[in-house]
């Protein structure tokens, strides 16, 4: 990806980049589009011709001659359009298709901490206003910018025909005109991005708050939110205005060149007729083209800055879409090789993107099928620990090895395909409920699913309306959070790797259901090796090791009945609450 992220300071590279995976298509497309246009300008060489076959009589030559070979080029003019336009609609719809796939592949990419710092609406709209623009912008490439291009080169040398001095002119003034709408439309780069950040913003900030709707609700703050939301669209509508106020200057530039330069080129034909040195065909030529380079112009000038705008649109997008994944594969990566799945924590040190350190210099060694729990106070690096564990991050220093394989040096795929977590907060798509805990296993059949679902208990599908194929709403929400914690269990169970991590998988249960899951948690962790954060003591008792964080150093060490026994920060609570069915919790978060 690292050429991709090259790309990321160059939009036309960015565009090009894709252009080149369709290259007979595109080929064709120019190929006729020029044709076109070659025949387009033609037409007015063959009105010229008609036009002085016609004022020297039939006696001098036959009218119909001309008149075939304009019906002629005006047939190829429109037939050869329609070629361009019909392998364009596939072409330039598969060029979006690529770019939309690739900036997902690469978006999906970054680290956890590359997430946390953007809005997600503001990164959907990003990736969906880039496939946008490059489309616009291909598009008014290939219909707006070649073809007036095209037919102000071919107009100038029909000129030519006329008189030398004539074309020598329309050359240079061309050039200025041209010179001069994109030192104006360059100058116009940072109005135009200032506009796509601020409309992009705006996306986000909707986002964000249609996904936290029901927080706005709880705490009455629809009001507080529409101002918010009106403040955003104020300042994008101020910043649009500016962007086309500005391209109405260039608009107005154009215009005013273009309107001197066609009635001087008209008052010129007229005179070189009034001396005889031009026929009444050449000053009619004259007259249609330099109304057609008018026209040509004037639709370059206004493509010219739109495609500025949607330019620097593109560019923003990418600034942001575009940045090197923090965990990229090493180039010598290799899989996995799946042996016993012991774990090894060597010395390794933490710290997050701009934060204080985390983990300090921590070594742990687990044994293959060995159940291992954290426990300790909020902020002491248990998360952390899986999270680095699964490579969310990279450790700043030492190693972390599975099966004495340093998982920097192996394939994430392969690496995430040996670990199963089951969280506290538990993410659901919003999609039916066999899509859900599939997504542990996507090749799994529907009767593995159902078995899996079984396994950890979800009897409460069977009560749905859709049974599995029950649609769990925006991040689950139609469940409740025991359900979803059953169906995480499910998608677990599914995956069936030798690896099982568990974030407090239990704290969202209820009392009734707890039995049932507690049984199909040790069933999820027969035969595997395990490292859980939990506060319960029916789940830590059943471990063979636990381990006390603190500030994250390991501060203690050794079996439940060790901890037990010991006069540590393990057992602290233990003598405050003896009640297990009052106080559940083996260390205070």
């Amino acid at each position: 990806m690292d050429d991709l992220c090259r790309c990321a300071e160059r939009p036309i590279a960015f565009i090009a980049r894709y252009v080149k995976l369709q290259p007979v298509a595109h080929f064709v497309i120019l190929t006729s589009v020029l044709a076109a246009v070659g025949c387009s300008v033609g037409t007015q060489y063959g009105v010229k011709v008609l036009v002085d076959c016609l004022s020297r009589g039939a006696a001098h030559a036959s009218p119909w001659v001309a008149f075939a070979l304009l019906c002629s080029l005006i047939a190829a003019d429109n037939l050869l359009w329609r070629v361009a336009g019909w392998i364009a609609a596939r072409a330039f719809v598969t060029v979006t298709g690529d770019m939309r796939r690739e900036l997902f592949r690469q978006l999906m990419g970054h680290s956890p901490s590359y997430f946390t710092n953007r809005l997600p609406g503001t990164l959907t709209s990003r990736v969906t206003a880039t496939s946008n623009a490059a489309f616009t912008i291909e598009n008014m490439f290939i219909w707006n910018v070649l073809p007036p291009c095209v037919a102000t080169l071919v107009s100038i040398c029909l000129v030519a025909t006329v008189n030398l001095g004539m074309a020598a002119v329309l050359s240079l003034v061309a050039a200025f005109v041209a010179t001069i709408i994109f030192r104006i439309a360059a100058n116009g780069r940072a109005v135009h991005r200032d506009f796509a950040e601020r409309a992009a913003a705006v996306d986000g900030e909707m986002t964000d708050v249609v996904s936290n709707v029901l927080l706005v609700k709880a705490f009455g703050g629809f009001a507080l939110e529409r101002r918010r939301f009106a403040s955003q669209v104020k300042q994008e509508m101020t910043a649009r205005q500016r962007s086309l106020r500005y391209l109405e200057k260039v608009r107005l530039f154009h215009a005013a060149t273009t309107a001197l330069l066609v009635s001087g080129l008209l008052a010129w034909a007229i005179l070189l007729w009034q001396h005889g040195t031009a026929s009444t065909g050449s000053v009619v030529l004259v007259c249609t083209l330099g109304i057609s380079v008018l026209a040509a112009t004037r639709d370059l000038a206004v493509a010219l800055v739109d495609i500025t705008q949607h330019m620097a649109r593109l560019a923003e997008a990418l600034s942001t879409l575009l940045v090197p994944n923090e965990l990229a594969d090493h180039p010598k990566a290799v899989p996995l090789h799946r042996a016993g799945a012991g774990i090894v924590f060597q010395n390794i040190s933490f710290h997050y993107p701009g934060g204080q350190q985390v983990i300090k210099r921590l070594s742990l060694h687990i044994k293959p099928g060995e159940r291992v729990g954290l426990v300790g106070p909020s902020g002491g690096g248990k998360s952390t620990l899986l999270a680095l564990l699964q490579r969310m991050y990279d450790v700043q220093d030492g190693h972390i090895y599975i099966d004495s394989q340093d998982i920097s040096l192996i394939t994430q795929e392969s690496l995430q395909a040996a670990i199963a977590i089951v969280p506290q907060d538990i993410n659901l798509f919003h999609r039916s409920l066999i899509e859900n805990i599939r997504y542990g296993r996507p090749e799994a059949s529907d009767e593995e699913v159902m078995k899996a679902a079984a396994t950890a208990h979800c009897d409460f599908i069977k009560t749905l309306p859709d049974g599995f194929e029950t649609i769990v709403g925006n991040r689950g929400l139609k469940l409740s959070g025991g359900q979803r914690q059953r169906i995480a269990l499910a998608r677990a169970f599914l995956k069936d790797a030798p690896i099982l991590l568990l974030d407090e998988a239990t704290s969202a249960l209820d009392h009734e259901s707890e039995e049932a899951i507690r049984e199909a948690s040790m069933r999820l962790m027969r035969g595997r090796t395990v490292v859980a954060i939990a506060h319960r003591l029916t789940t830590l008792r059943s471990f063979d090791r636990i381990l006390v964080l603190r500030d994250g150093r390991l501060a203690e060490e050794g079996s439940p009945s060790e901890l037990i026994d010991a006069n540590g920060r393990y057992r602290d609570p233990l003598q405050r609450k003896r009640d297990e069915a009052r106080y559940p919790y083996a260390l205070d978060a």
